[in-house]
């Protein structure tokens, strides 16, 4: 089966052939492999939370941990998606979740007490005050929960 696309402003259309054994008529075939292309994009998204968060590592013995640790593990994916969608700067918002992890992340520091106030020195990174502070004004603009 070829498949033609005409497209706005391109002066030759796009021509692709599906091979395949289903005998649904042509229509129903380029609308069913046109939906698979965000599988490659799913598929992307796995291997990233398996890299980054180690959803797939469920070294427990029972399997009610293991589920904890792949929710768990779920979490930590949606939050550091959340994260980079809605609250990173733009010279930064381009980084994946790896990256964020290891550069933001996984920043050491040591927490220092004074008398009247809490001291956070940074190891050097990219972690900067700029950094941090176009974050939390980012933060700040979300709207919030109604209710």
């Amino acid at each position: 089966m070829a498949k033609v696309e005409h497209h706005a402003g391109e002066l030759f259309p796009r021509v692709g052939f599906i091979v395949t054994n289903l005998t649904l008529p042509s229509r129903a075939v380029v609308r069913l492999y046109n939906k698979r292309g965000t599988a490659e994009v799913a598929a992307a998204t796995i291997t990233e939370g398996k890299q980054t968060v180690r959803m797939t590592r469920l070294s427990c013995h029972r399997f009610r941990s293991n589920e904890v640790r792949l929710r768990l593990s779920v979490i930590a994916y949606n939050l550091g998606n959340l994260w980079q969608r809605l609250v990173l700067p733009g010279r930064i918002d381009g980084w994946s979740l790896t990256s964020l992890k290891q550069r933001l992340v996984k920043t050491g520091g040591r927490l220092i007490k004074h008398a009247r106030y809490y001291w956070l020195p940074l190891a050097e990174g990219h972690l900067t005050r700029r950094l941090v502070g176009a974050m939390l004004g980012r933060i700040a603009a979300l709207p919030s929960p109604a209710g």
